[in-house]
């Protein structure tokens, strides 16, 4: 039987599809697609040269909506080419579709980027764009300048999103605050996800901004206030709310495990997205780096503003959340591929292309070990990571 130059034939592995774990199931990719998925013996004749994936996971590409840098590049201060280097450094980690966040900054500044983002957009780099910030509370601010942040004035946040040219994906917003229901509404308008994060709002302000349109919580549990038996707060109405997708940061500094369960047990794993909310020092290492105007410190990869000490991002990449996902929170590798691939996927309204194995799909894979150690990757048929296996 002849070979097809551009046919791979990945065989062996413990498949993760959307109905389940096939074991020793074949996948087979022509160009950029998955072309068949079947479980037959991995010693079946193949006309294409196939790997022996035996002993290790097949799983959909990693889909991260929320992601700073990495690499030693900044995505929202660093050239083009440095924005790039760090899309590719999330890219071997596993993370084949991304979405690049920006941080708080100046409106023109903060346009003006949005505009070269978008070319990097149109060119299939990234996904589209994220803006966390300036429209966020001075009161949870994190590791945002409060003297950029302002008030979301539903104008100012139409200005974003016109400067993103089609490509902005999602808005983060305090939506207590002046014109935050309306910006919500406008986002949802325009088909912009309005995500509530960084927010002081009571637990019937958040209602309110989910019922006019808010569908993401922005890094759950971390820059909001604290769950309460008498002011629940946003936290309880962000994970009561079917329509709500709650954003984890599974990197064991961000969240204590019981928190991650929990919101693995109320929201169930149809509506949790792990993300990086990675900054420049993701996949590069400790030092001082900067986020927006203000100076961070990474030291034993944990990264903290270097005044006043509070969190500044993280140095995950979704390999590691995975692993840690399956080995220390003891979750389904099912539902992790859901929070990794499947549920992001769906919230950007790209699952008809990527999130899960499946034929017609992008060939977006990533192989890993009986660890859970990452082995592979391939992007759009093409390996990133060949692995070496068998």
């Amino acid at each position: 039987m002849a070979v097809h130059a551009d046919r791979k034939v990945l065989a062996g592995a413990r498949v993760v599809l959307p109905t389940g774990v096939v074991e020793g199931g074949r996948v087979t990719v022509e160009g950029a697609r998955i072309t068949d998925v079947s479980a037959v013996p991995a010693d079946a004749p193949a006309d294409a040269p196939a790997p022996d994936l035996t002993g290790h996971w097949l799983v959909p590409g990693f889909v991260d909506l929320h992601n700073h840098g990495g690499g030693g590049a900044s995505f929202t201060s660093g050239t083009l080419d440095e924005v790039l280097r760090g899309i590719r450094t999330h890219r071997a980690h596993g993370t084949t579709t991304l979405v690049a966040s920006t941080v708080t900054g100046d409106m023109d500044f903060l346009a003006h980027r949005a505009g070269e983002l978008s070319e990097l957009a149109e060119q299939g780099d990234i996904a589209g764009i994220h803006f966390e910030g300036p429209f966020i509370s001075p009161c949870r601010k994190g590791a945002h300048s409060e003297a950029l942040l302002r008030d979301p004035d539903p104008a100012e946040v139409r200005k974003l999103v016109d400067a993103a040219r089609g490509h902005a994906r999602m808005v983060t917003l305090a939506t207590e605050l002046p014109g935050g229901v309306d910006s919500v509404r406008l986002l949802a308008e325009h088909g912009v996800i309005a995500a509530i994060g960084h927010t002081d709002a009571t637990y019937e302000q958040t209602v309110e901004a989910i019922d006019a349109g808010a569908t993401v919580a922005t890094h759950l549990f971390n820059a909001m206030p604290a769950l309460g038996h008498r002011a629940p707060g946003p936290i309880a109405a962000l994970l009561e709310d079917e329509r709500v997708t709650v954003e984890l940061i599974n990197d064991g500094t961000h969240l204590h495990p019981a928190a991650l369960e929990l919101a693995f047990r109320h929201a169930g794993p149809g509506r949790v997205a792990f993300i990086t909310d990675a900054m420049d020092a993701a996949g590069f290492g400790d030092g001082v780096y900067h986020l927006g105007p203000l100076e961070v410190e990474v030291r034993e990869g944990v990264a903290r503003l270097v005044e006043g000490g509070s969190i500044a991002g993280s140095t995950l990449t979704l390999d590691t959340a995975f692993r840690r996902a399956a080995t220390v929170d003891g979750l389904p590798v099912e539902a992790i591929v859901q929070a990794l691939s499947a549920n992001p996927a769906k919230l950007l309204g790209l699952d008809d292309r990527i999130g899960s194995i499946a034929p017609g799909k992008d060939a977006d894979l990533v192989v890993l070990d009986e660890e859970f150690v990452l082995k592979g990757v391939m992007r759009r048929g093409e390996w990133v990571i060949e692995p070496q296996v068998g």
